[in-house]
C-alpha cells in the first residue's frame, strides 16, 4: 500500500511560438529547500486548507480535491513567477504586484480575489498527469502531484520571486532537456519523464489534444531488475517515450 502523499500540484506553462517549438516555464529551487533542492521544475506546491476552502465555493461541478489542487496550481504560479493564470479576466502588472506581494505575506486566494473583485476558471487548467511516488529508501518527502497544462498569459512578464526559486527559463523541452544533459541543469524523475512527453508536441493546441486522448492515471514508479541493473520504471500506456531508467543515473527529489 502506498503511503499517504501530500497534496500537490503544478502547472505546464506554454507559450507558442511561430515556426519554432512551444516554450516552457520553468524555475530553479533554491539550494536551501528540503524537496528538489537545486532542480529544476515547472510551478507549483503543496495543496493547503485555504485551497480547499475556496474549492467549496468555486468548484463548478469538479470533486473538490480536484478544485483544490487547480487553486494549488493557480496559486503557487502566482506566488512563484508572477503569472496570474487561468483568471477570466487577466489582472494587470501592477495588481498583479500587489497580489503576489499579499500570496507572500501569507493572505489567501480566495480573499485576495474578493479584494481585487477577480474570479479564476479552473476549466482553463487542462489535467496532464498525476504522479504519486512510492516511498522508496532514498524519498524524503511523498507528494501525489497533478500536472496541469495551461497557455501563457498574453502580455505578462515571469519573474523569480528569489525565496523558493532562484531563477527561471522558458525553454522548448528539447533543449531543457538537453541543457539537463550537458550538465547546466537537473530535473528530478518526474520531470525528466514529463519533458520527454512534452517534447513530442510543438504547439499548446497538439499538446492538448494528446492529453485529452489518454485518461490521467497515477503513476506510482517501482523498482525493477532488467539485465541484470535496477531500473526505475514506470507504465508504458501513458503517452511517455521512455518508460525505465537506470537507477543509477536517476535523479531522486
Amino acid at each position: 500500500m502506498l503511503p499517504t502523499g501530500r497534496a500537490a500540484a503544478t502547472v505546464v506553462i506554454l507559450r507558442d511560438r511561430p515556426g519554432a517549438d512551444a516554450e516552457i516555464l520553468m524555475v530553479e529551487r533554491a539550494s536551501s529547500m528540503a524537496f528538489a533542492a537545486g532542480a529544476l521544475v515547472f510551478p507549483g506546491g503543496a495543496v493547503d486548507a485555504g485551497d480547499h476552502a475556496l474549492a467549496a465555493t468555486i468548484a463548478d461541478g469538479l470533486p473538490l480535491d480536484e478544485a483544490a489542487a487547480r487553486i494549488a496550481a493557480v496559486r503557487e504560479t502566482l506566488e512563484e513567477s508572477g503569472l496570474a493564470i487561468a483568471f477570466t479576466s487577466p489582472p494587470g502588472p501592477d495588481r498583479i504586484a500587489v497580489m503576489r506581494r499579499a500570496l507572500a505575506a501569507g493572505a489567501g486566494l480566495g480573499d485576495i480575489l474578493d479584494d481585487h473583485g477577480l474570479e479564476i476558471a479552473l476549466d482553463r487548467l487542462l489535467p496532464f498527469a498525476r504522479w504519486h511516488p512510492a516511498h522508496l529508501e532514498q524519498a524524503r518527502r511523498v507528494f501525489d502531484t497533478r500536472f496541469y497544462i495551461a497557455r501563457a498569459p498574453e502580455g505578462q512578464v515571469a519573474s523569480v520571486d528569489a525565496t523558493e526559486n532562484v531563477a527561471l527559463f522558458w525553454s522548448s523541452a528539447a533543449d531543457m532537456l538537453a541543457r539537463c544533459d550537458r550538465g547546466e541543469g537537473q530535473v528530478i524523475f518526474p520531470t525528466r519523464r514529463n519533458l520527454e512527453r512534452l517534447a513530442r508536441f510543438a504547439s499548446f493546441d497538439d499538446l492538448a489534444a494528446h492529453a485529452l486522448s489518454i485518461p490521467v492515471e497515477t503513476v506510482t514508479p517501482w523498482l525493477e531488475e532488467r539485465d541484470g541493473t535496477p531500473h526505475l520504471c514506470i507504465p508504458d500506456h501513458l503517452g511517455y517515450p521512455v518508460t525505465a531508467e537506470p537507477m543509477g543515473t536517476v535523479r531522486r527529489a
